[in-house]
């Protein structure tokens, strides 16, 4: 798994069983490994890359994945049947037909030599979702005992049953717009918080931001790097604020957000990189009226990883892993490309 906050690649051998249709999971071993700055770099850059500088990319970026997963088996000594591997988005424009994720899973099955699922969110875009989130499928098969799953990672996204159906949507931007903000001030994230706290919330912009047009759409819906570049960010910096004061503002901006959602009484799972941030953590206690329950560590950090090596599960059993109700596309489905290896 790689998200969109660039902390580096999110790994995870998984072990499902399904007893009496009922799926459970194993973490048997995980691991993160740190992007190096140039290739953080060309991650970050990728949107302004030419056709073929992004096919370069898209190979080079499954070549990595490739590399790291032989090496992080080989030190498991663990026999894994197949990879599952999200990519990174680079592009996600649903309402254009548009979701690309560079990571070539047809090097990753030609390096490793081991059957690769890859591509997950293309197929339900052509059927006129949003292609995301995708997580709710494992949420709805794995984590059901919760009311609520809630993921901070670049961007915030919840997961929960409505009537019949699972509903799901992206709320607002997290790490991604944290991390921008704490590298104006020469650091890659805001460790804890720190930061923001030392600045002040400004009411005015604080009214901007939860103005934007995205938080009075229905579901489903979902958040990209684009709509940063064109809506977020020309909101944030309209004004000659300290950085300080606009990430104060923000983190405020996210616990509001993520408070506006009707789950008192309720059970919210919370997962995901955001939560390991003491002053967010303790903003959205602050806000939001329900028993939030934050698990260990390696399930904090690789729930995604987790689920979707389970959506790859399904999709080599051709089983649904894609939910309409979620995504709005014609059908659920089985999304998924499948290379085979050796």
């Amino acid at each position: 798994m790689s998200g969109t906050s660039l902390d580096g690649l999110d790994m995870g051998i998984c072990k499902f069983h399904n007893y009496r249709n009922k799926w459970n999971y194993e973490l048997l071993k995980s691991k993160t490994v740190a992007y190096t700055d140039e290739l953080r770099k060309r991650l970050e850059k990728a949107q302004s890359l030419s056709g073929s500088g992004i096919i370069n990319l898209d190979n080079d970026f499954g070549n990595y994945i490739a590399r790291q997963s032989e090496k992080f088996i080989a030190e498991t000594r663990l026999q894994v049947e197949f990879i599952c591997s999200h990519g990174h988005t680079v592009f996600h424009q649903p309402e254009n037909g548009i979701t690309f994720q560079v990571g070539n899973g047809g090097c990753i099955a030609a390096v490793t030599g081991i059957t690769t699922v890859s591509d997950f969110r293309r197929a339900d875009v052509a059927l006129g979702g949003q292609g995301a989130p995708l997580v709710p499928a494992g949420d709805e098969l794995l984590f059901s005992e919760y009311d609520y799953c809630l993921n901070l990672g670049g961007f915030a996204n919840i997961s929960f049953r409505s009537g019949n159906k699972r509903i799901a949507y992206d709320i607002c931007p997290v790490n991604i717009i944290l991390n921008l903000l704490s590298q104006r001030t020469g650091k890659l994230f805001d460790k804890d918080g720190l930061e923001g706290m030392s600045g002040k919330t400004d009411v005015n912009l604080l009214t901007k931001l939860n103005e934007l047009s995205f938080y009075k759409m229905q579901p489903p819906k979902s958040l990209s790097r684009e709509w940063i570049d064109r809506e977020f960010l020309p909101a944030l910096d309209e004004t000659d604020l300290s950085t300080n004061t606009k990430m104060r503002t923000v983190y405020e901006h996210i616990a509001n957000q993520i408070a506006s959602i009707p789950h008192e009484k309720r059970t919210v799972f919370i997962t995901g990189g955001g939560i390991h941030n003491k002053f967010l953590r303790a903003l959205i206690k602050q806000y939001c009226k329900a028993n939030c329950v934050i698990p260990a560590d390696d399930i904090i950090d690789f729930k995604e990883a987790i689920i979707f090596a389970f959506l790859g599960l399904l999709r080599i059993r051709n089983e649904i892993n894609c939910f309409a109700s979620v995504t709005g596309a014609s059908r659920d489905s089985c999304c998924g490309v499948v290379n085979v290896g050796k």
